[in-house]
Parts: C-alpha cells; sequence; structure tokens
C-alpha cells in the first residue's frame, strides 16, 4: 500500500491543512529537519486574564485619607482666615468716638457682648473668632480693663490693639507740696473718679505729693499705696546720698525739718538756704521759730489758719510751738516733696540764722541780728508801701457804687452802695516781732532795734507759704 496515496497536499508544499494519516496523525506538527527535532517545543502562550491592581496596606490607605482630609481641611481653614481678616480690618459701625468703660475681672465673652452692645463692633462671633486667632493661636497679649475711647469707624482691628495694649484714658489727680495728710486724703475722697474708701488718715509726712495717674476702676486705696510707696523709696535713696555732717540723725527727723522747709517758701531755689538756717540754729542750740509750726500746733491737719497769728497764740503753749520749744517738733507738720527733703539732706553751706521776708515774693537772710535787723527795717517800708496801696484800692472800691445795690448810692454817700474793705484786711501782722516792743507797718522807722543775746531774738514772723 503507497502511502502518498494517503497524502492530501499540494505541489509547493502551502496547503493550508497539514497532511494526516489514516489514524488522524498530524504530520505537520512533525519536525521538518534534524535541527528542528533538536530545539524543543515552545509551550503555548497561556490566556490573557484580567489584571487586578494591586492591594495596598490598611494603614498606608488611612494615612493617605487623612493627608487628603488634611489638605482640604487646611484649604477651608485659610479661606475662612482670610474672610476673617478682611472682615477684621474693615471700618467698624461707629459713626462717632465714643467711650466704654471695661470693668476689672469681666472675661472675653462678656467684653466682646459689651463692644456690640455699644456698637463698637459689628459682629460679636466675629470679634471672639478674631480674639482666639490673635491672642491664644498667636499669643499677642491679653485684654485689659480701663476706660477707652475708640475713634469714628474703628475697625475690629483698632479695638482689639487698644485693649491689649491698655490704651485707656488716663485719669489724674495732683497734690501740692505742703499739704497736710489730712488735706490729700480729703482730695482723694473728693474725687468721683476712683472708688472705695480710706478707713484712717496716715501719719504725717508718709505721703509724697505727686501728680498720680490712674483709670477708672483703681480705688483710693491704690492711690495711698502708691503715695506711701513713692515717699518711702524717695526717702531711702537720698538717705543713702545725703552730706555726711548735717544735723538731723535719722530720716524721720529729716522729714520733720523737711516739712517746715516746705511751708516757708514756695521758691525753689531757696529750699536749700532756708534749709541751713535751720541746719545752723540747730546746732547753736537755737529755737527754730518758725510761724508755720505754730500753725500746726492751733489747727493740726486742717493745715490752715483763717486769720493772721496772733500774740496770744504765739505765746500758747503747744507741742509745736517752736517759739517755745527747743528743737524739732514732734511729727512733721506737712508732707514735703522731693526738693525740700532733698535741701535738707543737702543743704546749702551758710552762716545764716535769719530770714525775713523781702518784698519779691522771697527772702532776704542774714549770718548777724544786726544785718538782719536792718532786713527788718526794709520789709517794714516795703510792708507799710503795701498797707498804703491796699488802702487806696480799699477806698477807690468804696468810691463805685455796687450794681447789686437797689438803686444808686445816694448823693454825698459814695460808699452807700459800696462794699468797704474790712478792718481785717488792713490788720496785717507785722512781719517783724522784736524785743520788747512790736513794731507796726506805720512806725517802722521808729522800731526799737532788739536786744539781748540772739538765743532771745525770735525769728521775724513771716506770712507763710500756705
Amino acid at each position: 500500500m503507497s502511502v502518498t496515496s494517503d497524502f492530501s497536499s499540494t505541489a509547493n508544499g502551502n496547503d493550508a491543512h497539514h497532511p494526516t494519516d489514516r489514524v488522524g496523525r498530524d504530520f505537520g506538527a512533525l519536525p521538518r529537519s534534524p535541527a528542528e527535532a533538536l530545539e524543543p517545543m515552545r509551550p503555548p502562550e497561556p490566556p490573557e486574564r484580567e489584571r487586578r491592581e494591586p492591594r495596598s496596606h490598611p494603614v498606608l490607605g488611612f494615612f493617605n485619607g487623612l493627608l487628603k482630609l488634611m489638605l482640604v481641611t487646611a484649604g477651608v481653614l485659610l479661606a475662612l482666615l482670610y474672610f476673617i481678616k478682611v472682615q477684621f480690618d474693615r471700618p467698624g459701625p461707629l459713626t462717632t468716638s465714643t467711650v466704654v468703660v471695661i470693668p476689672k475681672g469681666e472675661g472675653v465673652s462678656g467684653i466682646a457682648e459689651r463692644l456690640d452692645r455699644d456698637e463698637v463692633i459689628a459682629d460679636r462671633g466675629m470679634f471672639m473668632t478674631s480674639i482666639i486667632y490673635f491672642m491664644y493661636l498667636r499669643g499677642t497679649g491679653t485684654l485689659k480693663a480701663g476706660e477707652y475711647e475708640f475713634r469714628k469707624h474703628a475697625s475690629m482691628r483698632q479695638v482689639l490693639d487698644t485693649l491689649v495694649e491698655g490704651k485707656s484714658i488716663d485719669h489724674k489727680i495732683s497734690f501740692a507740696e505742703g499739704l497736710t495728710s489730712q488735706q490729700m486724703i480729703e482730695r482723694l475722697r473728693a474725687n468721683p473718679d476712683l472708688e472705695g474708701t480710706i478707713a484712717e488718715v496716715p501719719a504725717e509726712g508718709t505721703l509724697l505729693p505727686d501728680t498720680y495717674r490712674f483709670q477708672t476702676g483703681d480705688t483710693r486705696l491704690d492711690i495711698l499705696e502708691r503715695m506711701q510707696a513713692g515717699q518711702q523709696k524717695f526717702l531711702a535713696k537720698m538717705w543713702d546720698e545725703r552730706d555726711s555732717d548735717i544735723v538731723v540723725q535719722t530720716p524721720e527727723q529729716a522729714v520733720i525739718l523737711a516739712s517746715i522747709v516746705e511751708k516757708e517758701t514756695g521758691r525753689a531755689d531757696e529750699r536749700p538756704r532756708i534749709a541751713s538756717v535751720f541746719e545752723n540754729r540747730l546746732r547753736k542750740n537755737m529755737r527754730l521759730q518758725s510761724d508755720p509750726t505754730i500753725i500746726y500746733g492751733l489747727v493740726g491737719g486742717k493745715g490752715v489758719l483763717d486769720h493772721p497769728i496772733q500774740q496770744e497764740e504765739l505765746e500758747r503753749e503747744t507741742a509745736y510751738n517752736t517759739y517755745k520749744i527747743t528743737g524739732l517738733p514732734p511729727t512733721p507738720i506737712a508732707n514735703p516733696g522731693r526738693a525740700a527733703i532733698e535741701a535738707v539732706l543737702k543743704p546749702a553751706k551758710t552762716k545764716d540764722l535769719y530770714f525775713v521776708a523781702d518784698g519779691s515774693g522771697g527772702h532776704a537772710f542774714a549770718p548777724s541780728l544786726e544785718e538782719h535787723n536792718k532786713n527788718v527795717v526794709r520789709w517794714r517800708q516795703v510792708e507799710r508801701a503795701q498797707r498804703e496801696q491796699e488802702r487806696a484800692e480799699a477806698a477807690a472800691a468804696a468810691a463805685v457804687p455796687n450794681p447789686s445795690r437797689n438803686g444808686p448810692a445816694p448823693d454825698g454817700d459814695a460808699s452807700a452802695g459800696a462794699l468797704a474793705a474790712p478792718d481785717a484786711l488792713l490788720n496785717l501782722r507785722t512781719s517783724a516781732q522784736t524785743a520788747p516792743a512790736t513794731a507796726t507797718a506805720g512806725d517802722a522807722e521808729a522800731a526799737p532795734v532788739p536786744t539781748g543775746s540772739a538765743d532771745d531774738i525770735p525769728l521775724p514772723l513771716r506770712n507763710p507759704k500756705r
């Protein structure tokens, strides 16, 4: 049997079907050459399957989601902050400037509510948000109590800056040098911008005269404590810097003498020299003979005598009458200022023992009784001229009808409608007390020359500073 008869092929070998034998073997799959027989047959490609994405780790997935959330949140916050900034810098609703008092102890919410109620800010919630951002997140400060003035159309930024920086309205109260403690406390009590009460008047000489600034809500006790602390601090500083040869031995003695110097003159350039007069008299064991001490012995903390010193008052025995006692009085007679304290601790170096008014607002100084008497005579001449001028002014005033009276003054009675000067205005106390007689301005040239030792000659009585 011929094999070729079983093949179905073409001459060119390009038939589309492989030849097979009777049993169906595919001869087309057989190797065509020895080399091809030696080469192993390649396995068929596996069928294509659907490719799956690699599964990510669950922790990484969580963080990826969190990052996306944070980015979105950050974007929202940035947009919100920008919106807040725009609103924060917008002009506010105030149509006119206004004053708002922020009490002590009021919380942030209460302050925002107060500002919203007074129409200083337009949006309480926006203001609170701004406070949280600028105060707590950025740490720019805290809101301070006080009395604040907010300008017309002030933005929330300007309002917050004002509260954080404490730019409140300052009030002030002034105390002149030479006031007594009682006078100072009365002034504190009379100030309507201060709160609280003061139970006791502090000791004389323990308060520092000055101008004190305060804010709404401050108490009178606050000011009083500042005055006491200021006096202690300044006195301690000046005591450490004092001259080594001064006569006063303690800071308390320095304040006593400074209070007398303070009351004797209102001129700053005279204080060191007047301090030297008292310094020299203390060294010589001479009485100070200061008029302001007599007044304090008569009226105490009231500080003001409503009439000139009378001879009987000059002779009255009090613990403060330096015409009667030797040395310093027991306490200060007022609260001296810084200049008076410094003058006592650093007095001028002179030999002066006396001084008397010179008619120009100051004093004439003298180291001896003889020179002092000459100064007294000159002062009496000035005093007499002053009295004559006062009499002339009183006569001129008497000649002018008083329009407050009903109808014109009768003819021939020019003084009927006038306010005549009372005798008290002309009854000025002499500025020189001499022994054995008291001279008046009218007989200045005939004034007797004092006799006796210097210890027996009192200083001339002067019109004290206060």
